[in-house]
């Protein structure tokens, strides 16, 4: 049984942090239907729901061209014997930005966009690192237990 500080961090590092849940269910749809009330009142209705959709459909073809590109260099870092981190890291920011642009919105666009270009990944790649590092080195190791 444990007790104290070890305890703490271990109930700290489980626990969910709940504002990113009021961030992700709450502000973003706000932000993102003013920004499309925006949208709709500088260019028009028709306007922006075709603009929304020209956008949804370029960010299909986008995913679909740079999803094919992370998994060609995954197999080739595969097959030649070497960690593909960079390449997982690729095709998990894939995924995220692919999610991103599917969602209605022109907010969410933006960031799914910078997450699945190929000259903008290299940041939204080094931020992932720098998370992923962080919670790997904050994690408790866990001792062998008895026998």
């Amino acid at each position: 049984m444990t007790t104290g500080p070890l305890r703490r961090r271990r109930l700290r590092r489980r626990s969910w942090p709940w504002w990113l849940l009021v961030v992700a269910f709450v502000a973003v749809p706000i932000v993102e239907i003013y920004v499309i009330i925006q949208v709709g009142q500088a260019i028009g209705p028709w306007w922006t729901i075709l603009l929304l959709v020209a956008d949804s459909i370029f960010g299909s073809w986008l995913i679909a061209h740079e999803g094919r590109r992370a998994w060609q260099a995954l197999t080739v870092a595969l097959s030649s014997g070497r960690m593909p981190s960079r390449e997982l890291a690729d095709g998990a920011l894939i995924l995220i930005g692919g999610t991103l642009m599917l969602s209605p919105g022109f907010v969410t666009d933006a960031f799914g966009i910078v997450l699945i270009l190929p000259f903008t990944r290299p940041f939204a790649r080094a931020a992932l690192t720098r998370v992923v590092s962080r919670r790997l080195l904050a994690a408790p190791r866990q001792s062998p237990g008895p026998g």
